[in-house]
């Protein structure tokens, strides 16, 4: 019988670690639970001094669906991170969306918590479920495809 993987959590240091993204990019502040292989959920303050905010919409800040489709990605990439070894001059990259919905609008003073599960890795490819809930509603769901690739 083998054991299950052990559940985690990252700081914002651990983090760091392992995505490449840095300021304003970066788009996870913690993971509260991470058991690789399985499933993440994390999330992102989102505050009212983001960059995006101040032409997405001047008077009503809106956070951009594709940035939302982003931060989940990033944590998407910490699950799979999570259950690989050294990762030194690797990248995860962003090969497709599927079944892209968005359900709700995320704004200054939401924390949008983000969830990724049923990951499944095929050679090189990554795929898995994603969502993200503000207040426990869903705001936007997406199946995202990654590759792993040599860092440039």
């Amino acid at each position: 019988m083998s054991e299950s993987p052990a559940m985690q959590t990252m700081d914002i240091q651990r983090i760091l670690s392992l995505l490449p993204h840095r300021y304003p990019f970066l788009l996870v502040d913690r993971v509260v639970e991470c058991v690789p292989g399985s499933h993440i959920r994390a999330y992102k303050n989102v505050t009212f001094n983001e960059p995006f905010f101040q032409g997405h919409f001047p008077g009503v800040p809106i956070m951009p669906g594709v940035l939302i489709l982003e931060a989940l990605a990033q944590t998407g990439g910490l699950l799979a991170a999570s259950d690989m070894g050294d990762l030194e001059g690797k990248l995860f990259l962003f090969t497709g969306l599927d079944g892209v919905k968005f359900r709700r609008q995320v704004v200054p003073g939401d924390r949008l918590d983000l969830e990724c599960s049923n990951m499944r890795m095929k050679l090189k490819l990554c795929k898995m479920d994603a969502r993200a809930f503000v207040d426990g509603k869903l705001a936007c769901e997406a199946q995202i495809t990654a590759a792993i690739g040599d860092r440039p």
